[in-house]
């Protein structure tokens, strides 16, 4: 679940993030001469490890998982055709050998065109799941700002930010995602299979630090 998440969060387009700024409200603007007080969000992280996402994402994972088993049982049927191939190869007529080998060609186009279309099916729902929650906790991220008198949200999930350094109480990440699940009341999904479970535990996603 964990390692999905990551792979979720690795697909998030950027355009999510200014697509929800662009919908923003007004007021997220400031005017005032107030001194500046700057926090930093790890904001596409944040948007997937909420109730919310963390719910929608392990919805998408199941979803995909049927696909994902059939084409990893057919990846291996690849490996073990091509070492079988390999190992007889010295004991088959030149015609036996080239049959099997547009057989097994033939095999790895269908299976690469489906893994193919499996992939963009996955980011095209991933997206549109990020597309979804992204405003919402957009506006969730604006309003603690303004409430906590920040005056400035820098993004330091994406690969290029402006972010040098950034102390840990400027990350708000964890507030936000607290403030949007209690804002949004979905509750916290059951947690993973332990490694003696059905699923085997995974590492946990690390979110880019603030250089």
């Amino acid at each position: 679940m964990k390692r999905f998440i990551a792979l979720a969060v690795s697909l998030a387009s950027s355009l999510v993030l200014s697509s929800a700024a662009q919908t923003a409200p007004s007021a997220a603007v400031h005017t005032t001469a107030a001194p500046s007080k700057v926090a930093v969000i790890a904001f596409q992280e944040a948007v997937a490890q909420t109730n919310e996402g963390l719910r929608n994402i392990g919805d998408l994972q199941r979803k995909f998982d049927p696909k994902r088993q059939q084409l990893k049982a057919r990846s291996a049927e690849l490996d073990a055709l091509s070492k079988q191939l390999q190992t007889q190869s010295s004991t088959l007529s030149e015609a036996e050998t080239a049959k099997r080998t547009k057989e097994i060609g033939d095999k790895k186009k269908s299976f690469d065109r489906d893994a193919e279309d499996a992939q963009n099916d996955l980011q095209t729902e991933m997206r549109g799941l990020f597309s979804t929650l992204s405003p919402k906790f957009y506006e969730v991220m604006v309003s603690y700002a303004q409430q906590q008198g920040y005056t400035l949200v820098l993004d330091v999930s994406q690969e290029q930010n402006p972010v040098l350094y950034a102390g840990d109480s400027t990350n708000i990440t964890k507030d936000v995602i607290a403030a949007y699940n209690v804002k949004s009341g979905v509750p916290a999904p059951p947690p993973a299979p332990s490694a003696t479970g059905s699923a085997p535990a995974r590492p946990a996603p690390k979110a880019p630090a603030a250089h």
